[in-house]
């Protein structure tokens, strides 16, 4: 496997079963059903990997804390820049724009649709404060622009739906042979 594929399956089966910040699915949970949704909507291999990892940046951040999600999500600790950092050591722009510019997305649709906003997670209103808030008419134009945005976007709409009770959702194993190939070594 690729060194950076080991780390995280690694990083998954030793934190993925925390809480995942104040929502009722854990960690792994949330990424799986996110990467599945991504996959049962047939986006590219790249984006379904992007949905698998996008919230690594938490579990890689401090792996040493061992402290509840929630109470770390008091301050904003750029989890986004985090994980597209620690990513990029493995894969391309395909996946680790996507992650970076996941939160912004989020800031985005909550200044471009109406209803957005009132579909969040009380957790997710909670962290969209920590994180600016809904974006300004000119910063909403400026992140559309971007090479990623589409992609972030939509992996933010795979993010929101990866908070569900739900049984179904493939195990990590099924997303190997993606992550194998989207990994350059």
């Amino acid at each position: 496997m690729s060194e950076v594929v080991d780390q995280i399956v690694e990083v998954l089966r030793e934190r993925g079963d925390e809480a995942y910040l104040g929502e009722r699915v854990s960690m792994l949970e949330h990424m799986l059903q996110a990467a599945h949704t991504a996959q049962q909507e047939g986006a590219p291999d790249a984006l379904v990997v992007a949905a698998l990892v996008h919230d690594i940046g938490h579990l890689v951040h401090d792996a040493s804390a061992g402290s509840d999600m929630v109470q770390l999500e008091s301050v904003d600790r750029v989890h986004e820049e985090v994980g597209a950092a620690w990513l990029a050591r493995g894969f391309g722009p395909e996946v680790t724009e996507p992650v970076r510019l996941h939160v912004a997305a989020k800031r985005y649709l909550c200044a471009t649709e109406r209803d957005y906003f009132a579909a969040l997670s009380p957790a997710s209103v909670h962290t969209l404060s920590l994180q600016g808030g809904p974006m300004s008419p000119a910063e909403a134009a400026d992140f559309i622009a971007l090479p990623h945005a589409d992609a972030a976007v939509a992996l933010r709409r795979f993010d929101d739906a990866g908070k569900r009770l739900a049984g179904g959702t493939p195990s990590l194993e099924h997303f190997l042979p993606l992550l194998l190939a989207a990994a350059r070594d």
